[in-house]
């Protein structure tokens, strides 16, 4: 696909120049320009984030770094690197990644500074594994940020508004194995009655829908660390759900080809190759899609989901896949789960962009209050409201203007959200 156009294939960048730098040294050189700049990744974003009427820069032809630290509890990589460039380098040193995403395809800059996240009730987003990162500011100053700093917590979900990162230092752990199990046809009203013992019945846990039906879903995908203790708990629970064991290997959107899918049937296998949905060598998803994604506090679970049901019959025409997931309160100012654990209810839509707005101001006013849409992904909620559901947002917007003061990163999309 075309540099110009996001990997969806939706959006159209409007820069004028694109610039691939290959050292530090022409890094600082490319932001030296004195137009907009914006930092692109791998192009997964589905809005206009990435996007400027100056100039783009990439970051993936930069010295590849891959340093384990001394004391095995971290590796410094630089930003560009994908998550499924970096996890068989971790495994074959012994050490792993305490979560990973649906497409390892994505790149570690570009996750965290929009605070992708992953899945399991006890599990951070991918952006609370950083413990330090490195940034080359507007006017071409490096700085180094390190967990505990002061502005540390609001510089990891940046959203690209301080500068580009282009070294992060991840937290890392002994290696382990994972595997995964499929089970299909849970009844909603049992998955509602007790939510908390269905996402905690794994390591990672995703509930599938299509919505084309609202008395059950589709699929429960069970990832668990080995070795499996709550096996029984695990097989109990689906059986009260009313749920059973996938007869073969299935992909999360309905009688599509789960080839590119990551191994289920409970066979053990590398961390890297269980946690994400989708595998590295194969096309992600749908390939063509459009997606949302809004992350609710844990206690109004129960509440946007229902209010999702009651939607089915105008969500289901437009959606290839619904998939519900947990991730763990953190710290960090613009993170969808600041302060909070969050559920995570995220649509996968077909390329229908037109209808898919059309619909999400009815989904975006059922939701509770505390849902907070994704920053890579398609909403349409008034960025005023945006910002009002992050507490930190106005020492986000200080941090903001002494790391850019000419606000020379900053696009129209920040500009509605008031940087």
């Amino acid at each position: 696909m075309s540099i110009e156009r996001n990997w969806a294939g939706n959006l159209v960048y409007r820069a004028s120049q694109l610039i691939r730098p290959a050292s530090p040294d022409e890094a600082r050189e490319a932001l030296g320009s004195r137009a907009r700049i914006r930092m692109l990744g791998t192009r997964h974003s589905f809005n206009d984030i990435a996007d400027t009427d100056g100039v783009l820069i990439a970051l993936d032809r930069m010295p590849r770094v891959i340093e384990i630290s001394d004391e095995r509890d971290a590796v410094r990589v630089s930003s560009a690197l994908r998550y499924g460039d970096i996890a068989p380098h971790l495994d074959g040193a012994g050490l792993a990644l305490a979560n990973l995403a649906s497409l390892p395809h994505i790149s570690v800059a570009g996750a965290v500074a929009t605070g992708t996240h992953g899945s399991g009730d006890r599990t951070g987003s991918l952006a609370s594994a950083v413990r330090a990162l490195t940034l080359l500011t507007a006017d071409g100053e490096i700085r180094e940020l390190r967990r505990g700093d002061p502005g540390f917590d609001g510089a990891v979900v940046s959203l690209g508004a301080l500068g580009a990162v282009i070294y992060l230092t991840l937290d890392v752990e002994p290696t382990y194995t994972v595997a995964q199990h499929v089970y299909e046809g849970p009844s909603w009203d049992a998955i509602l009655a007790d939510l908390d013992a269905v996402t905690s019945a794994g390591t990672s846990v995703s509930i599938f829908s299509t919505w084309q039906r609202t008395d059950a879903a589709d699929q429960l995908w069970v990832k668990q660390r080995q070795p499996d203790e709550r096996a029984d708990q695990r097989d109990s629970l689906a059986a009260l759900l009313g749920a059973l064991p996938a007869a073969a290997k299935r992909h999360p959107i309905l009688g599509a080809d789960p080839q590119a899918c990551s191994e289920q049937g409970g066979v053990p296998g590398e961390w890297f190759e269980r946690l994400p949905h989708f595998r590295l060598a194969f096309t992600p998803s749908a390939g063509r899609e459009l997606q949302s994604e809004y992350l609710v506090a844990r206690h109004d679970a129960v509440a946007a989901i229902e209010a999702v049901r009651g939607l089915a019959a105008r969500i289901a025409p437009l959606l290839l896949v619904n998939e519900i997931r947990t991730v763990r309160a953190d710290d960090l100012w613009l993170s969808s789960s600041y302060g909070t654990d969050a559920v995570g209810i995220h649509f996968t839509w077909r390329p229908d962009e037109e209808a898919v707005r059309a619909l999400l101001p009815a989904i975006e006013a059922a939701l509770p209050d505390s849902a907070r849409p994704h920053w890579g992904k398609i909403s349409t909620l008034d960025p005023a409201e945006v910002r009002s559901r992050y507490p930190r947002w106005a020492d986000f917007a200080a941090l903001a203007a002494s790391y850019d003061p000419e606000r020379r990163l900053v696009n129209e999309r920040l500009e509605k959200l008031g940087l």
